[in-house]
């Protein structure tokens, strides 16, 4: 593998720190939220951990304009929305995926129908080293010989040190220590995907039951990688461009980059939700994903640290509510 020159390093992290600063705004054409009809009764969310704190953040500003509505998040991963969906103890299924085959198909069987999917955030999933790791960036085929022991993107050795990616001196001969998602994560699902080609993780990562604990692990142990929402960043870690081929162009894991798919791993963020087509949506349901969907409800996602919706989208997933 070629080695990075000092000058090509100096410049990406130049480039990935001026990214940092940029500050995100939410579209103005995405209307503020008017307040309906009052609600009330009781609201339960379960699903995606790394959406938790985006419904939390939700939840309590639903329940100042809503003070009658009770609201319950649990956030244990993504594969636990469907079922939950199907056994009718949360009208909110929050997913970092979208739902499988075999999901939409059990949903279909029990109800007859469907779940509606609304876009409710942009992410973008980012590889995290500590703060004080001096690389500048990967490749997704070296990002899978990091955490994949089938290597399925094609890089020829498997990836075990930090010198073999450029590093020197005390660098050089230190193991990677590798944090990651567990199989329940839509995180864990998505990367699988995305960057490991469906393959297989090695057995040495380190599986977390959070996304922030991926990310405290990598700001501990001053060798590890692992990797998370950006949502989740903090000053103790750096999310690396990522070029999607070896040899291409790293891109930093900025809102412009995820809005025009330059960045490899952007995604959306979503909720799913039951409505039979024959009748209304349940008006609970409906006014809490309006606000998600309003000015405010895009300005608690720049909040939690993620990437709004463009106004088109926004108006696409509202659409779906009537």
């Amino acid at each position: 593998m070629k080695r990075r020159s000092v000058v090509s390093m100096l410049a990406l992290l130049l480039a990935a720190t001026a990214a940092v600063a940029q500050t995100v705004e939410v579209d103005r054409g995405i209307p503020p939220y008017t307040r309906g009809a009052m609600v009330s009764g009781n609201l339960s969310s379960v699903g995606s951990d790394t959406m938790n704190n985006l419904l939390t953040l939700w939840g309590e500003a639903f329940a100042r304009l809503y003070p009658t509505v009770r609201i319950q998040v649990e956030g244990k991963g993504s594969s636990t929305a469907p079922p939950a969906l199907i056994a009718g103890t949360a009208q909110l299924g929050p997913m970092s995926r979208e739902m499988k085959a075999e999901e939409l198909d059990a949903i279909e069987k029990k109800y007859g129908y469907r779940p509606i999917q609304i876009r409710a955030a942009l992410d973008v999933l980012a590889v995290y080293v500590n703060k004080d790791n001096p690389i500048a960036s990967l490749s997704l085929p070296e990002v899978d010989a990091i955490f994949s022991k089938t290597r399925k993107q094609g890089f020829p050795n498997d990836i075990t040190t930090w010198g073999q990616l450029g590093l020197k001196g005390e660098w050089s001969g230190r193991p990677l220590s590798m944090f990651g998602r567990n199989a329940a994560s839509g995180t864990y699902g998505y990367f699988k995907e995305h960057v490991l080609a469906k393959g297989d993780f090695k057995d040495t990562v380190k599986e977390q039951p959070g996304s922030a604990s991926v990310v405290q692990g990598v700001t501990e142990d001053k060798f590890a990688i692992g990797y998370s929402g950006i949502g989740y960043r903090t000053s103790g870690v750096r999310a690396l461009p990522l070029a999607a081929k070896l040899g291409g162009q790293p891109m930093e894991p900025s809102y412009e980059n995820a809005l025009s798919n330059k960045y490899p791993l952007a995604r959306y963020l979503y909720i799913y939700v039951l409505r039979d087509p024959r009748r209304p949506m349940d008006p609970l349901v409906k006014e809490f994903l309006t606000l998600v969907l309003s000015r405010e409800g895009q300005e608690v996602v720049v909040k939690d640290g993620f990437l709004p919706l463009p106004a088109a989208v926004a108006a696409e997933e509202l659409a779906k509510l009537k």
